[in-house]
């Protein structure tokens, strides 16, 4: 059995065991000169705590006690070499740190995968600049992958929950990045053609990270996944230049008598000024129409119809805000566009991006066809199957 316990100044791990004894840790440390239990923590003979008083309070007799963590301030640090890392881990005292903290399903150890994935010292919860939070820490570990899903998912879950914090790379971005590394070497060639190869490159990369990201959807909040959505907008849709996250509309029809004030996911600014509204909605499936046609008709689902409607009434309350919406908006936001630009509300339109659609039957996409054009004049109903689609169609004409 392992325990981890404080005691004055540092954290000690104590070892024990019935059916072993540990006859065998003494043998470890005599012939290799270190120690490890549960493939994660690995220490050597001048980490060991012979003051049997300062132990009494904890331990029995038959086990070995080893120096943890040493206390700086109100951190622990860990020394790199007993979990096996490139740097030393330090975490926040306010983590009640037991044997889980660091030892995942089938002994897989927990720092270490994370260290596989950043080149800079893993720091919880403390306000160092790169610090992982200790509630996002929790979180992780809440959810740390299974023995079946660690084959398949266990570097790209652990990627996402930290890229904000260890500027860590995904498989996606890193052939980005590899790519424009190999660019600078190249000489010679025409300026045109390096960047039309870099566009081509940097859709891909967008497609392939969409791609991943539609594949294990279920994963995200949908807070998450509009994170992430969002930084691929820009590159999609390149007449807007700014994406504005949250913006307050004022409603005052609802409530008669009171202003409401509203929250649309997205609002997204040309190079005019001019806005726009953006929901975005998690890609579930069968979202989108009815399974069995009525009258021969296959019909909108409540999903699809709630998020039109959902639009229809922000562009309504825009619309109706008018002149003073566009002062009060720019006033608001003037610090994430161009100098002088201002926000303009002129006929702003919606567009709606959820579901899939790659299962339709052939009349499902004819009725789905004709529902988005209906819309059409004020609300782009958009798939994550077309996202992909627009993705393939601009790479093909940049090659």
């Amino acid at each position: 059995m392992i325990s981890i316990f404080e005691k004055d100044d540092r954290l000690l791990l104590s070892y024990s065991s019935i059916d072993r004894g540990v006859a065998w840790v003494d043998e470890k440390l005599q012939l290799n000169g270190r120690v490890t239990f549960r493939r994660t923590f690995s220490f050597d003979s001048s980490m060991l705590v012979d003051d049997a008083d300062a132990l009494s309070e904890y331990e029995e007799d038959e086990s070995r006690v080893f120096i943890f963590a040493k206390i700086e301030g109100e951190d622990f640090r860990i020394d790199k070499e007993i979990l096996g890392l490139k740097y030393d881990l330090v975490l926040s005292n306010e983590i009640a740190i037991d044997v889980d903290t660091f030892v995942a399903y089938r002994e897989i150890s927990v720092f270490r995968r994370i260290d596989e994935l950043t080149d800079q010292p893993i720091v919880i919860g403390n306000d160092k600049d790169g610090a992982i939070p200790v509630s996002e820490f929790e979180e992780l570990l809440s959810n740390f992958p299974t023995s079946t899903e660690v084959t398949h998912y266990a570097r790209a879950r652990i990627t996402r929950v930290l890229k904000d914090y260890l500027g860590t790379l995904s498989d996606a971005e890193r052939k980005l990045e590899n790519y424009l590394r190999r660019k600078k070497t190249i000489k010679a060639r025409s300026q045109v053609a390096s960047l039309k190869e870099y566009e081509i490159e940097k859709f891909r990369f967008v497609q392939e990270s969409l791609e991943k990201m539609l594949l294990d959807f279920e994963s995200f909040s949908e807070d998450d996944w509009q994170k992430l959505i969002v930084e691929f907008l820009l590159l999609i849709f390149p007449q807007y230049i700014a994406v504005l996250n949250k913006v307050q509309i004022k409603d005052f029809y609802s409530n008669r008598g009171e202003i409401t004030n509203r929250y649309p996911d997205l609002t997204v600014v040309d190079a005019s000024g001019n806005i726009d509204i953006i929901e975005i909605k998690r890609p579930f499936p069968h979202c989108l129409l009815s399974s069995h046609k009525y009258r021969d008709n296959y019909a909108p689902k409540l999903e699809l119809t709630g998020a039109v409607m959902q639009v229809e009434k922000y562009l309504f309350y825009l619309s109706k805000w008018g002149r003073e919406g566009e002062k009060q908006l720019t006033a608001k936001w003037k610090s994430e566009l161009p100098l002088e630009m201002e926000i303009k509300i002129t006929k702003p339109k919606g567009m709606i991006i959820l579901g899939r659609d790659t299962d339709f039957l052939d009349d499902q996409r004819f009725d789905f066809e004709i529902i988005k054009r209906k819309y059409a004049n004020i609300v782009d109903i958009i798939t994550y199957d077309d996202l992909l689609r627009r993705l393939n169609n601009i790479i093909f004409m940049l090659q």
